[in-house]
């Protein structure tokens, strides 16, 4: 597997090795044994699946907070989509950035989204299946939000809010300035 930094260095993209012959191809998309190798130790809980049937669906920007923040691995099954992670911890060099990466079924790459990040995506193809790997269990109380189309955060959609097919939750969610510190940035010692 390979591992790359991005724009904001926490926040990797992971490109598992794909073994293919005439059949398809074989891939292991997370091994625990690679993964500490490459210096990632993350303890995975729960596993989620989102379809999203039409071009221009915008899922996002999600985050739990503690007790129960979650680090994400994330991919594509079917269809493509660009997939953004925001940095919304207090005090960071990069707090209010974004990095935004194409992901597609083709390609097989991942994205590992640390705590502290705000996370989504808009659908680039019809009927694209959408993988979570998280850190921690789903928790309805601890779940928030910010507003997917934050002019302060400058996201480069490739939808039009007026085309883009949103939730009403993920609609009403708060700008980024109206959020509270829930994350604030530690740097290691």
């Amino acid at each position: 597997m390979e591992v790359t930094a991005t724009a904001i260095p926490d926040v990797k993209i992971v490109t598992p090795r794909r073994h293919g012959d005439s059949r398809g191809f074989f891939t292991e998309t997370y091994n625990r044994r690679s993964w500490t190798e490459h210096g990632l130790d993350f303890d995975f809980a729960q596993d989620n699946l989102s379809l999203s049937a039409t071009v221009g669906t915008v899922r996002g920007l999600h985050f739990q907070i503690p007790p129960h923040a979650q680090a994400k691995l994330v991919s594509v099954l079917h269809g493509a989509a660009l997939d953004v992670a925001v940095d919304i911890r207090v005090g960071s060099p990069t707090f209010g950035h974004h990095v935004a990466i194409p992901l597609s079924a083709e390609d097989g790459r991942q994205l590992l989204i640390p705590i502290g990040f705000a996370h989504g995506f808009c659908t680039l193809r019809p009927d694209t299946l959408f993988a979570y790997k998280v850190t921690g269990h789903y928790a309805p109380d601890h779940d928030k939000g910010v507003l997917w189309n934050d002019p302060a955060l400058a996201i480069d959609w490739p939808v039009t809010a007026a085309a883009a097919v949103v939730s009403e939750r993920d609609a009403a969610q708060h700008t980024l300035a109206e959020l509270p510190a829930f994350f604030t940035y530690e740097r290691d010692a």
